[in-house]
């Protein structure tokens, strides 16, 4: 679709506003929500956490696709990030299936999101487990969680 095409370069190409425009003039097209995760960042993008935590709690009984329910868990850990709530996004992000066992790009991704908040948090030993565990589920290496170890382990 036009609208998701236009909506997904104008994220990439950091124009916030305009993917966010477009991204709901698809959402709205589609019903679907596939691009929430998108949506929400792009607020985050542009300084409003809270408005990307209210996107995604709006749409969150509505998603049914794992992919995109882990996605906006991540992004919504990011906004409690932004908020200073670190606390309160580890908790978020222990709520999505950590322990999975199959090794795939969103697993990867969660895991590796999950390690950040505790390396945030000051929780440097369960932020190495954590990374070994991203870099476990991510066999084409789409994560630096290797440099993230290798960093906290040198202290």
């Amino acid at each position: 679709m036009i609208r998701e095409a236009a909506g997904e370069t104008a994220y990439a190409a950091g124009r916030w506003t305009d993917a966010i425009a477009e991204l709901r003039a698809a959402k709205r097209m589609t019903g679907g929500y596939d691009h929430i995760a998108l949506i929400a960042d792009a607020e985050r993008a542009l300084g409003r956490p809270d408005r990307a935590l209210r996107v995604i709690a709006d749409a969150r009984e509505k998603i049914t696709d794992v992919d995109v329910r882990v996605e906006a868990a991540i992004v919504a850990a990011g906004a409690r990030r932004d908020l200073g709530q670190v606390d309160a996004a580890i908790a978020l992000l222990q709520q999505e299936p950590l322990h999975n066992s199959s090794p795939t790009t969103w697993l990867a991704r969660l895991r590796y999101a999950y390690a950040d908040a505790l390396a945030e948090a000051g929780r440097t030993q369960d932020a190495l487990e954590w990374f070994h565990r991203a870099l476990g589920a991510d066999p084409q290496r789409t994560t630096d969680a290797q440099d993230r170890i290798a960093a906290l382990e040198k202290g």
